[in-house]
């Protein structure tokens, strides 16, 4: 395969998963704001700005929507991420079904429509909006694509920003202090509230819900388990790698890194684990970051890479 199109199929699976998850963190925010009014705001804000990476500056929750929602230029953003999908999907055709193209594309198109209804009567459809169209793209991959080299890149990009944005959303309870959102939120905004109660059977606790989220085996978007499919993705992506390495250790510097993350999880203690848990959450990120660059320079720089950015609108 052209490392261009495993580059942008790569990154389609990095951007919708970040879409999905920053709109996931994004409605656990906002939500926060409306149902507690004693919490402070500003910090709120600032605190959720500064684990998103964005830059420091006024803090309200004006600014964080315009900055991780609404944002067109910066991939970091909701639309920002989508557009960075749809555009990376028009340099990866060749490999994508006609119903992923469509769907991508028809998420762009209605994004403008979207935006303007957030301002207008307030964010949460947009996040349901974002929430279900993701689950769509992804969806419509297991559905119809070939469980071949294309697929493999997809789905190791939405593992790799899984971890990533999964340690993000537990980092929003554990660093924030008394601005944290309660476990039950973070459990919410990721889909475990359920998962979580029927495995426990009883009221959320702070030690196992942390403990659920990055080592539970079965919860797809557990952080162990995100580790887990990309280092399977990297297994199968090396296999044809026929080298000394092969027999003393793995192909890749991506598999080790890896490799190396999900058996510090899997072989831990989870309360030596919980006891150091900001610093945890703070390298795994650093592993994901080590990992994405690791990818790229392993199967994306035979050519230049190709930038796709937004289009612009009139």
């Amino acid at each position: 395969m052209l490392s261009r199109i495993a580059e942008s199929l790569f990154w389609i699976g990095r951007y919708v998963e970040r879409a999905d998850d920053t709109a996931r963190i994004l409605d656990v925010h906002t939500q926060r704001l409306v149902e507690d009014p004693w919490i402070d705001e500003r910090r709120a804000c600032a605190n959720l700005l500064a684990l998103m990476g964005a830059p420091d500056g006024e803090a309200d929750t004006e600014r964080v929507l315009d900055t991780l929602a609404f944002d067109r230029s910066s991939p970091s953003s909701i639309v920002g991420a989508l557009s960075a999908a749809r555009e990376n999907a028009r340099g990866a055709r060749e490999v994508l079904s006609a119903e992923i193209w469509e769907s991508l594309n028809v998420t762009h198109n209605a994004l403008p429509q979207q935006r303007t209804m957030a301002r207008r009567y307030g964010p949460h459809s947009l996040f349901r909006f974002v929430r279900e169209r993701s689950a769509m793209v992804f969806g419509l991959a297991d559905a119809t694509m070939s469980r071949d080299e294309s697929w493999l890149f997809l789905i190791l990009g939405r593992s790799l920003e899984r971890v990533d944005m999964t340690a993000r959303m537990l980092s929003t309870r554990v660093l924030a202090g008394d601005a944290a959102p309660s476990w039950t939120l973070v459990l919410r905004s990721t889909g475990a509230y359920e998962p979580y109660l029927r495995t426990y059977r009883g009221v959320v606790n702070s030690n196992r819900a942390a403990e659920f989220l990055l080592l539970d085996r079965l919860f797809p978007r557990s952080v162990f388990a995100s580790l887990e499919a990309a280092e399977a993705c990297l297994v199968e992506l090396e296999r044809d790698t026929v080298s000394h390495a092969t027999r003393v250790g793995v192909a890749g510097e991506a598999h080790r890194i890896v490799g190396r993350a999900r058996t510090l999880l899997e072989y831990m203690a989870p309360d030596q684990l919980l006891a150091g848990l900001p610093a945890r959450l703070e390298e795994l990120q650093r592993t994901c970051s080590a990992a994405s660059a690791a990818v790229t320079h392993r199967f994306f720089t035979e050519q230049a890479p190709q930038v796709w950015v937004p289009e612009e609108v009139g």
